[in-house]
């Protein structure tokens, strides 16, 4: 056995390890994003028996992730748990498309600020809602709202037991979880969300507190295949804008994670096409079965490699201690207070926000920075979808702009013509710069515009040149010559 298995008994250990750091996360991450409890064990069950045994990344976990709980919950909000599931498929088998056709890769090019961006507006969104939960009270449907109404919300706890009871549950749980960092290594074997999940349920029950508790419904009354109504919902333009966005928003962060986990170990490297798919096929049997969807989680990863997981069977294995939970101790999940699961999602939202990644950027590079930011609130304020487009708009144009350097140096040796040499990369994002100091050459005077020190002349500029030729020389004044870049054609490299 252990010839056949050498590192059996490192990946079992682990696997536990994972099992009792998703578990709360799953039941966490379900009952935020509007739906039941289990369907988040559901997706943790794919994330590891499906997922898991795909090839792709060897030690990163899948499950549902915090990131997607703001679009989540979005989407049911909308569209119906039902529609959800149709969303998911949808969303899995374009992954699946993508990671046939080697896009898998690209998804590296999206600018790290972009990701950042939208990881730290859905953890403030979190926090925001969370919040609310926390203290038993119902939160605002969107971003800008969830903040706004916060110090409402507050003054509506202070005046009532009953919340100022359920915030006292949440914030024990985050106090037990910064705090558990804190204890000796052998005490952090245990997860600190579980611990702190475990100690709100004794003190809830054990003191009879008035707090909301998770609805339990059972593993397959939970599980609802979506129905050709369900199906018809895919001719709605809205429902495929959120297909869009939950297959960009969770490719983006499954790849980005796993460049992350790539470094924590020094095992075979993630195969980016292939974990794309692998991605694809869990969220292809989530949406099948209702559940939510999944991407790579870098805490459960992390968690993975830290407990020294050598192979996949490490995350097959969490699967099925999930699995295992979710079939034989389904009535745990109704002793678990909803202030403390808040609480664990607190702390999650709070983590996905880059603080020192700002401060580091600002440092360095200021546009990243802005684009980091843009993002965070274009999500909090707008939604979670169009944040994300305007911050890749908006490092497109950044990244044009900066590619768009063009150099004019004028030569007037006071007789002769004037020379003009234009070197860099001409583009219409310089063109007001390049034609104010051209218009402000003599008119009465010979030109020359030297363009062969040009590595790139677009079509609006070669326009704009050839007009400004042709006006800027007065009657009796020789004719500006422009003189063409080498084998460079009107919107090609020169």
């Amino acid at each position: 056995m252990t010839t056949r298995f050498p590192y059996l008994r490192h990946d079992f250990t682990a696997s536990l390890v994972v099992f009792l750091v998703a578990l709360p996360l799953c039941v966490g991450v379900a009952v935020a994003s509007g739906v039941p409890a289990e369907l988040g064990l559901v997706t943790g069950i794919v994330g590891g028996i499906v997922t898991g045994l795909i090839r792709g990344s060897s030690l990163q976990v899948s499950g549902p992730a915090a990131g997607l709980t703001v679009l989540v919950f979005e989407a049911v909000s909308e569209f119906g748990l039902r529609v959800l599931g149709v969303i998911v498929l949808a969303a899995g088998l374009l992954q699946l498309v993508m990671g046939a056709l080697k896009l898998g890769r690209w998804f590296r090019a999206i600018s790290v600020a972009v990701v950042e961006g939208m990881l730290a507006g859905i953890g403030l969104v979190i926090i925001a809602g969370q919040l609310y939960a926390a203290a038993g009270l119902k939160a605002p449907a969107s971003g800008i709202d969830k903040v706004l109404g916060l110090p409402g919300a507050a003054a509506d706890a202070l005046g009532s037991t009953v919340a100022l009871t359920s915030l006292a549950i949440g914030a024990g749980t985050i106090a037990v979880m910064v705090g558990w960092k804190t204890l000796p290594k052998k005490a952090r074997t245990v997860p600190g969300a579980l611990a702190a999940v475990v100690l709100a349920t004794v003190v809830t029950q054990m003191f009879g507190l008035p707090v909301a508790s998770v609805e339990v419904n059972g593993l397959l009354g939970s599980v609802q295949l979506p129905g050709a109504d369900a199906l018809g919902a895919l001719g709605d333009p809205a429902v495929l804008g959120t297909i869009i966005a939950f297959t960009l928003i969770a490719s983006a962060e499954s790849l980005f994670s796993a460049a992350a986990v790539d470094r924590l170990h020094d095992g075979p490297r993630t195969q980016y096409d292939k974990e794309l798919m692998a991605q694809g096929a869990g969220n292809a049997v989530c949406g099948v079965l209702g559940a939510l969807p999944m991407t790579a989680v870098i805490v459960r990863s992390s968690a993975n490699v830290a407990a020294g997981a050598r192979t996949k069977a490490s995350r097959v294995l969490h699967g099925v201690w999930l699995l295992l939970f979710a079939a034989l101790l389904p009535w745990a999940l109704a002793l678990i207070p909803l202030p403390a699961l808040a609480g664990i999602l607190v702390h999650a939202g709070w983590k996905l926000i880059p603080f020192r990644g700002v401060v580091s950027l600002w440092r360095k590079h200021r546009g990243e920075a802005l684009i980091l930011v843009v993002t965070a609130v274009a999500i909090v304020t707008v939604n979670m979808f169009e944040g994300v487009l305007i911050g890749l708009a908006l490092s497109v144009v950044k990244t044009a702009w900066e590619t768009s350097h063009v150099r004019l140096e004028v030569i007037d040796k006071g007789a002769g013509p004037i020379q003009a040499y234009l070197s860099g990369n001409a583009t219409f994002l310089r063109l007001p710069k390049i034609l104010d100091s051209l218009e402000a050459l003599p008119q009465d005077r010979p030109v020359v515009v030297d363009l062969s020190g040009l590595h790139h002349l677009d079509h609006a500029c070669r326009i704009a040149l050839e007009t400004w030729a042709e006006r800027h020389s007065v009657a009796g004044t020789e004719p500006v010559k422009v003189m063409e870049p080498v084998k460079a054609t009107a919107g090609e490299p020169a």
